[in-house]
């Protein structure tokens, strides 16, 4: 009698709680949680990037009057363009002063380089983001000094 329970009961009744999972709709609470989350995480990083890249501009700004100036103090004489500090043939220039890379903006744009300036010897500016005179935040201007 007792190999005969055994054969029959050869397996013990499992718990309901064992077999549950979770259910699709809480499958998919949790994927658009995650995705949520994800898309705020990603929006952080990627307008952080855009504030990255003004703060670069203002630097080479800076950086490229520098080598304006330089051009100025080797020559005798302002650059005609931005591209006489890569490459020139003038009287005492010493460069180059600049890499063809480093006229354009963060933006691939390429800087505004004036001369004469308005009440200054030139005038060099990013034009931003959108690579238009003008604009707010990331779009706006970004002058030299």
């Amino acid at each position: 009698m007792i190999a005969m329970n055994l054969t029959r009961n050869s397996r013990a009744p499992v718990a309901r709680s064992a077999q549950a999972g979770f259910s699709l709709i809480e499958i998919i609470i949790v994927v658009v949680l995650i995705g949520g989350i994800v898309a705020f995480a990603a929006t952080r990083i990627l307008g952080g990037g855009d504030r990255a890249k003004v703060n670069l501009a203002k630097a080479q700004v800076q950086t490229l009057a520098e080598k304006v100036q330089q051009y100025e103090s080797d020559t005798g004489a302002l650059p005609g363009s931005l591209n006489e500090l890569v490459s020139s043939d003038a009287s005492g220039w010493l460069g180059p002063y600049a890499k063809t890379a480093e006229l354009n903006d963060p933006w691939n744009h390429p800087f505004e380089y004036k001369m004469p300036g308005e009440n200054k010897p030139f005038d060099l500016m990013s034009f931003g983001k959108d690579g238009k005179a003008g604009g707010t935040s990331v779009d706006a201007d970004i002058a030299f000094e």
